[in-house]
């Protein structure tokens, strides 16, 4: 049954005006692009600041790490509770559970001065720059 609907939904969207083939498509064509750590990244004289959207996750689930220029950022979101019918009818399941990694390289940052804090889903790391150049690793404490 659902695959029926979601069947029927495309061919309509696959007919007709240009302007209504890709709509909705998000719903109904799961990607991988779920799975991506969403980010911004901004640079001032002074510092980097990543912000980044982990929903659902839970602030013990998150490790940061610092090591040769390179932010590492993982997050472990634990799996979600299948929703599905008795005969596993499931239109749309957009929630993916797992372990999900990104990585991001940053020149001359102060190793020993970053910090990251997590509130209402979002991590949020500030990376203060330095004129010297360091390579040790370094774990960062979320706040």
């Amino acid at each position: 049954m659902a695959n029926d609907i979601s069947n029927h939904f495309n061919d309509l969207l696959n007919s007709g005006d240009e302007f209504f083939k890709n709509f909705g498509r998000p719903l109904m064509n799961l990607s991988d692009s779920f799975k991506e750590l969403r980010s911004d990244v901004q640079e001032t004289e002074t510092d980097y600041t990543v912000a980044i959207d982990v929903p659902g996750v839970d602030k013990k689930d998150i490790s940061i790490d610092f090591k040769d220029n390179t932010l590492t950022v993982s997050a472990k979101r634990q799996s979600f509770t299948d929703r599905s019918d008795k005969d596993g009818n499931m239109i749309a399941s957009e929630r993916s559970s797992g372990r999900f990694t990104r990585q991001y390289h940053f020149p001359d940052v102060d190793h020993e001065k970053i910090g990251a804090k997590y509130e209402e889903g979002v991590l949020t790391i500030t990376l203060p720059k330095t004129t010297e150049g360091q390579s040790k690793t370094h774990k960062i404490e979320v706040q």
